[in-house]
């Protein structure tokens, strides 16, 4: 009964990614820059051609994409086999489940982008974090999850367990 909310999520997520990368395509020009919050926040259109924080954005671009493309398969298939191979930790089928759907929703727009449409943009004077997207948001949230579940409820656990 849970992968079925599980899968729910993830075409949830999928389609919230998809759905904001293509309005942001549609309704902005190329590196342009629309204020949210003036001085903290801003919606930009950018194309990521690397990873995270533009991570070996600078491979020439057909070596670039084919490994990306063949990195982004080969973690949606491990990420699915845990997925399947989770029994009860509810928190980590979830956080599997985000990391999932951010990983897809970037491999859409490798595939048919060839880089990753990035649109949300926070900075404070001079400082400014790397673009990133709701993909990424699911990425890190799962990501972050993880940790915690393997930090400290595993921890917790063997604790009770001693």
């Amino acid at each position: 009964m849970i992968r079925k909310y599980m899968i729910a999520l993830a075409t949830a997520i999928v389609i919230l990614d998809q759905w904001t990368k293509m309005y942001i395509v549609k309704n902005f020009n190329l590196h342009e820059a629309r204020p949210v919050i003036d001085g903290f926040f801003d919606i930009v259109y950018v194309l990521n051609p690397g990873a995270a924080f533009g991570f070996l954005g600078r491979l020439p671009e057909t070596y670039r994409r084919v490994f990306f493309i063949a990195v982004t398969i080969l973690a949606i298939a491990c990420v699915s086999y845990l997925l399947m191979k989770e029994k009860g930790m509810k928190l980590r089928l979830f956080s599997y489940t985000l990391v999932l759907a951010g990983a897809i929703g970037n491999f859409i727009d490798r595939l048919f982008v060839g880089k990753v449409v990035d649109f949300l943009l926070f900075y404070y004077k001079t400082w400014q974090w790397p673009a990133f997207n709701v993909a990424d948001i699911a990425i890190s949230t799962g990501i972050g999850l993880l940790l915690l579940d393997y930090i400290f409820i595993k921890r917790s656990t063997n604790e009770n367990n001693a």
